[in-house]
């Protein structure tokens, strides 16, 4: 962190309504705290629903304006985002660290990787051509009809992000949606809500029309339900937990929804795995933001052959992975909360209760868990299931490839696995087999690049994400029919 960057503790926030940063007039503020220090981050404005109703209309006014600008005219404005995103790139980045734990490090390479996505976005935007079709190419068909189809925005997008990726998780919507031209309803996650109102200033700071986006903060039981449901939202994206992500998905009536939800996320490590490699992909994969990534590997199977040699090098790995304050790049961090940390606390006490052999860890200080390693993990433990977004990491030890296939796809969730063999047939036989929306062989589960194809099937969400189909799930098709006479 360089000196002289610091965050402005205790101010209050303000949401951005038709291009104005105003204050609630329900006077209530809610309280965001340092996840690593006792004191007050600052505070955020809890709308009212009159308020959220103002911050659709809004929107939907602004949206047929800004979606007869060219796509180049609207990228313009996205470019001179990028610009000031650059400008405070380490003032959000010590907002990030402050908000939600992350290291000062990763939290600059979160705001460099999503000015690199923004740009990317801009530019597959403009490369995304319409179609024409001829009549004769299907049965009875002549060449005098022929049929011109181009995308169009759907309207006005929601767009909910989780607090783990504060910045880029929230561009990653909102870029798509704009460029689009779609009019965009932004509701952060309450905890990293500073972080996406500091991204949003420096997109006002751009001078983006009034109304086009519009940044909505509060409580849950509040205005949660009432955004979901309301008529002026053509389209959700949603970023969180996989019971809000249910709940959405029952109220949301008729609204096209891309949703990423939580993992449990297997490595699943063969015989002929390089466990050098093995050891060091699942230790970067599991403990890197102290697990705090519906990305990170939450289980591992392994052949019971090559259990004992795993576990010793998992060990050796351990001893590498640096534990304390973001402030100094820590790789655990204190969890977001209390609540998460007596959670995870609760899913290591288990195991021990039920015979799981401890290898290193179960050590807490407040929230700050230290990276805990578990062997002897079997189906009876939540540990086997329950996704603890947190530093602790279940060995379950298997017989077969197919056992570990099987208890892999018993999960009710269904995001990533990643596959450690050295033989690229076996691999790719097992990757069949799993049910997850993206299979890593002999890599760590994690999102990026964020072109790439990005899914969840089960419980871990519904759509496709990454920056072309972010685009194609935020537009339509229309298709217009020339009769030549």
């Amino acid at each position: 962190m360089k000196e002289g960057i610091y965050l402005n503790l205790n101010k209050n926030y303000r949401f951005y309504i038709d291009g104005m940063w105003e204050e609630s007039k329900s006077k209530e503020v809610i309280k965001i705290m340092s996840p690593y220090k006792d004191e007050l981050v600052g505070t955020v404005q809890a709308i009212s629903k009159d308020e959220a109703d103002k911050a659709i209309q809004s929107a939907k006014i602004a949206q047929k304006k800004w979606e007869k600008l060219s796509i180049r005219d609207r990228g313009n404005y996205l470019y001179h985002w990028i610009e000031e995103l650059e400008k405070s790139k380490e003032d959000i980045a010590t907002t990030i660290m402050q908000e939600v734990g992350k290291g000062f490090q990763d939290a600059v390479k979160e705001v460099e990787r999503t000015i690199d996505l923004i740009r990317f976005t801009i530019e597959e935007a403009i490369h995304l051509y319409g179609e024409s079709m001829l009549g004769e190419n299907f049965p009875g068909g002549n060449r005098s009809k022929i049929a011109i189809s181009h995308r169009v925005p759907l309207g006005v997008v929601l767009a909910i992000s989780p607090f783990n990726y504060p910045v880029n998780l929230s561009a990653a919507k909102i870029a798509p949606a704009l460029i689009s031209g779609n009019a965009v309803v932004f509701k952060p996650a309450t905890q990293g809500a500073i972080s996406g109102i500091k991204m949003i200033e420096a997109l006002d700071r751009a001078g983006l029309p009034k109304g086009v986006l519009n940044v909505v903060t509060g409580r849950g039981s509040v205005i949660g339900n009432y955004l979901i449901e309301h008529q002026g939202i053509d389209m959700i994206s949603f970023t969180g937990g996989s019971g809000t992500g249910k709940r959405i998905a029952k109220l949301a009536n008729m609204i096209p929804l891309v949703m990423e939800l939580g993992g449990k996320d297997p490595a699943i490590v063969v015989k002929d795995a390089n466990l050098d490699l093995a050891a060091k992909q699942i230790v970067s994969g599991a403990f890197s933001y102290s697990g705090q990534r519906c990305t990170a590997i939450k289980r591992v199977f392994v052949d019971e052959m090559i259990a004992d040699e795993l576990i010793e090098k998992l060990s050796e790995e351990l001893k590498n992975v640096t534990i304390g304050s973001p402030e100094e790049n820590k790789m655990i961090v204190p969890l977001i909360d209390q609540k998460s940390a007596d959670f995870v606390q609760r899913l290591i006490d288990d195991a021990l209760e039920k015979n799981a052999t401890l290898i290193t860890g179960n050590q807490r200080e407040g929230n700050l868990i230290y990276p805990t390693l578990l062997d002897h993990v079997t189906p009876n433990m939540r540990l086997a299931w329950e996704e603890p977004f947190g530093p602790v990491l279940p060995i379950i030890r298997v017989k077969t490839v197919d056992e570990a296939i099987e208890m892999s796809n018993q999960s009710e969730y269904g995001l990533q696995a990643s596959i450690f063999s050295q033989d690229i047939d076996q691999a790719f036989t097992i990757a069949e087999k799993i049910q997850a929306g993206s299979v890593q062989i002999n890599g760590r589960t994690e999102r990026g690049p964020d072109h790439f194809p990005f899914i969840g099937t089960k419980g871990s969400g519904m759509g496709t994400q990454g920056v072309r189909r972010s685009i194609e799930s935020m537009t339509r098709e229309k298709v217009t029919v020339i009769n030549i006479n």
